[in-house]
């Protein structure tokens, strides 16, 4: 007898567990790899750092800073280096350099006089009807003139999310955005008006740990210890009048009062076909295209560039394989050895999904003669690294606010069904743990309510792999 089933390892589901654990819950966490954390995977090597995934946090959210000192990790933060003093998008084969400053589009010839007359001229603009689904584009072009949608706002979604920005939902995507213009009429007065009360961009509130993301599930896993099973692959689940039969094949069976998916949405959505077929269908029409990360490891002298940002972004129209760059150890100290630099490229996503999966050859070839175009590297990288996702960031795109209505109609209508992961409130770290707390408050408001249930005699597990507090595993019994 359980309280609550996780499915699902990785930063959703291990801080769904973590909070639920420590309001004194019976939790067991299900994870189909051997090891849990997902996507946020850090890999030391040789004195590099690389992110196979997600690479930074966003300090200005609290929710995920209370859990990092709930963890003891804040001695381990690091923050954006005092070198990160440009954003750089490509521009004819060519990097511009743009500050960071709010101004910065203002004061650089990136984009034309007309285009930068577009953005002022916003604050003129009356507020666009609010009639339902409407692209990243349409809105920005809408809002600020083609040529900051084309030349700015696609490259930004193309880092972000691997995608093209007339393909994702505005009010999904930039939720912020689309409020500001809802509540002040235009998106520069509500950004002039965020300034005013002392709140700072998020570009220069950006932290990682140490030894990379990677530290945040790896803490938690600690934290959990012996509540969490990998080498766990559920088939199927069950709603039952008291709880959910959760089958795990040969790994046996479990029963418990409320049950989490926090998985990717292709399992969520095949693990929901036996719950409520809308809500399945719902989150397998989520698109997750594939993607890839070239890391690469250099001597300082063999790179012309200087490095000053976080890296860079490319527009679509400039045709180009590799939709943005990372500057690692520019970000944040140790991602590097003295005297070298690291720089992670990205492949595919909706742009470019054939080519995420090529050869790993293929994609460090690419991304070679990239990184001589574009940055001036020169001989071969002292370290290379190819990791690729078959599948990659789930996208807000056109009609993702109705998928989300049918998922969150499951919920209500399924007692003790509870979803969260990162195609709800953004791909962030930072929004996924924040997600992840949210629902662990309604998860235990939940079994409060549901204290006196009667329980029916349940399976349990046998032959699970089971984490030990040294990161072995043993069989669960």
């Amino acid at each position: 007898m359980i309280d609550t089933v996780i499915i699902g390892g990785g930063v959703s589901g291990l801080t769904v567990a973590y909070e639920l654990m420590h309001k004194g819950r019976d939790v067991v966490l299900l994870e189909r790899q051997v090891a849990v954390g997902g996507n946020a995977v850090s890999e030391r090597i040789g004195g590099f750092l690389m992110e196979h995934g997600p690479s930074s946090l966003n300090a200005t959210v609290e929710s995920a800073n209370h859990l990092s000192t709930r963890l003891g990790l804040d001695d381990e933060q690091v923050f954006l280096g005092k070198s990160v003093k440009y954003r750089y998008l490509t521009k004819g084969g060519r990097l511009s350099e743009i500050s960071t400053h709010p101004l910065g589009f203002f004061t650089s010839s990136y984009l034309s006089p007309r285009g930068r007359l577009a953005i002022a001229a916003e604050l003129l603009k009356p507020a666009g009807r609010d009639d339902g689904d409407e692209s990243v584009d349409a809105f920005c072009r809408r809002r600020f003139g083609a040529e900051f949608a084309e030349r700015v706002i696609d490259p930004l979604t193309g880092g972000l999310f691997a995608a093209h920005s007339s393909e994702l939902c505005a009010e999904a995507t930039f939720p912020a955005l689309v409020n500001m213009e809802r509540q002040y009429r235009s998106v520069v007065a509500g950004a002039i008006k965020r300034r005013m009360t002392g709140r700072k961009m998020p570009a220069r509130r950006l932290y990682s740990w140490q030894n990379g993301i990677g530290t945040l599930p790896m803490a938690l896993s600690a934290a959990l210890n012996d509540r969490i099973r990998t080498g766990v692959a559920v088939n199927r689940i069950e709603a039952r009048p008291n709880g959910f039969y959760v089958d795990g094949g040969s790994a046996g069976t479990l029963e418990a009062r409320s049950v989490v998916l926090a998985t990717q949405p292709h399992v969520a959505g095949t693990l929901l076909e036996t719950i409520k077929k809308d809500a399945a269908a719902a989150a397998l029409d989520i698109p997750a295209p594939p993607i890839a990360v070239v890391f690469m490891g250099f001597r300082r002298n063999q790179v012309a560039h200087p490095l000053q940002g976080l890296g860079y972004l490319t527009a679509s129209g400039e045709d180009r394989p590799v939709s943005g760059a990372l500057f690692a150890s520019s970000m944040f100290a140790g991602r590097a050895p003295p005297g070298h630099v690291a720089i992670s490229a990205y492949v595919g996503g909706s742009r470019a999904p054939d080519l995420a999966l090529q050869p790993a050859k293929v994609l460090v070839d690419i991304v070679t003669k990239e990184f001589r175009d574009i940055l001036g590297t020169r001989g071969e990288p002292q370290l290379v690294r190819v990791r690729q996702w078959p599948r990659g960031l789930p996208q807000t795109s056109l009609g993702h606010q109705s998928r989300m209505a049918a998922l969150a109609d499951a919920e209500d209508t399924v007692p003790g069904l509870f979803l969260t992961g990162n195609y709800f409130s953004g791909p962030g770290v930072a929004a996924c743990v924040t997600r992840a707390i949210e629902a662990a408050g309604r998860i235990d408001g939940y079994l409060d309510s549901n204290a006196a249930a009667p329980f029916t005699a349940a399976g349990q597990l046998g032959g699970l792999p089971h984490r030990t507090s040294s990161g072995s595993s043993r069989n669960f019994v």
